[in-house]
């Protein structure tokens, strides 16, 4: 096709899935083109190690997005091709991507193939999301002629962060009196429902005592609209104050292990390829697990796990 002169992604709505769709931005930009992400404003935050060629707030409003993504693609005005990938499934992706004048690439869900140039059809059976997405993407990059990843996706997900994150976690370990302190990382909470069901193992509390009777610093950071969650799920924990998602990812980096739910955390630890042990009791890891080496998972679609036997995978997790 006509040479292109940018590539807009348009990235999922939810944290785990920016995460898991992070093998799919590390191809985009391996092609040297200039590369939009549109996304949840709080993704700017995660992805600010990348060197993007623009990021587009995705307000959830269709018509400010259409015309938010219209106005950044005058300046490739007469430069060559401009196209879109979308990795959400939904209707009002694709509206707002042709809307707005992109050729767009994408799965041909929710009876939008009329608006894809390149409508792609969903592998059978489903893979994991990580390799959906990356699949659609390689995809993509073949219809286009540009460099294209072979074969499957890293095991890991490599998030890239700023230099500086790593500088203001040790400022805030240090401002809670955690200098040089080995602690576990728990995130006792998960947003919205599963199904009807509540996504959060019922025992972050009496886990936390178990640690800190073992010796071990227990502390959880969640973001300030979980927080009453956090402290009354696992009260006994060490309540450090919000961060940004990278300087997130970096404290999980620091922690000897991260404990946490079939949630965004556990995306965001595997995204720094941290030592992790995610509890599933209403989801299916198979198709949104942690994306990791590093993870350790226990329980399954219907039954949580035993305090038990949480405590006893955590405390020989730590130990290494």
């Amino acid at each position: 096709m006509t040479d292109i002169s940018a590539i807009y992604v348009r990235l999922p709505n939810w944290i785990g899935d920016v995460c898991m769709a992070l093998p799919s931005l590390h191809a985009l930009l391996d092609t040297g083109k200039p590369v939009i992400v549109c996304a949840r404003p709080w993704a700017k935050a995660l992805l600010s190690g990348y060197a993007l060629a623009g990021f587009i707030e995705m307000t959830g409003s269709w018509t400010q997005n259409r015309r938010a993504v219209a106005q950044s693609r005058r300046q490739y005005a007469g430069q060559g091709a401009t196209v879109g990938l979308l990795l959400p499934d939904s209707l009002s992706s694709a509206m707002v991507f042709r809307l707005a004048g992109l050729q767009c690439a994408g799965y041909r869900d929710d009876g939008r193939s009329l608006l894809l140039k390149w409508p792609v059809r969903k592998p059978q059976p489903r893979p994991h999301a990580v390799e959906s997405w990356y699949g659609l993407t390689q995809t993509a990059l073949t219809l286009w002629n540009l460099p294209c990843p072979a074969g499957k996706p890293s095991d890991t997900l490599g998030l890239k962060l700023r230099a500086s994150a790593n500088a203001q976690v040790l400022s805030v370990l240090s401002r809670a009196g955690l200098d040089n302190t080995p602690f576990i990382l728990i995130a006792p909470t998960a947003t919205g429902l599963h199904k009807g069901q509540v996504k959060v193992w019922p025992h972050f509390n009496a886990l936390t005592l178990r640690l800190q009777q073992q010796g071990y610093t227990v502390v959880m950071c969640p973001p300030p609209g979980e927080r009453d969650d956090a402290l009354r799920n696992a009260p006994a924990a060490l309540c450090l104050d919000p961060l940004p998602l990278d300087d997130f990812v970096a404290l999980t980096q620091k922690a000897r292990l991260v404990i946490c739910n079939d949630s965004g955390v556990s995306h965001l630890s595997a995204a720094g390829n941290a030592l992790q042990l995610t509890l599933f009791g209403v989801t299916d890891r198979e198709r949104t697990g942690p994306w990791s080496p590093k993870a350790h998972c226990l329980g399954q679609m219907g039954q949580w796990p035993e305090l038990d036997n949480v405590a006893e995978k955590a405390i020989s997790l730590a130990g290494k």
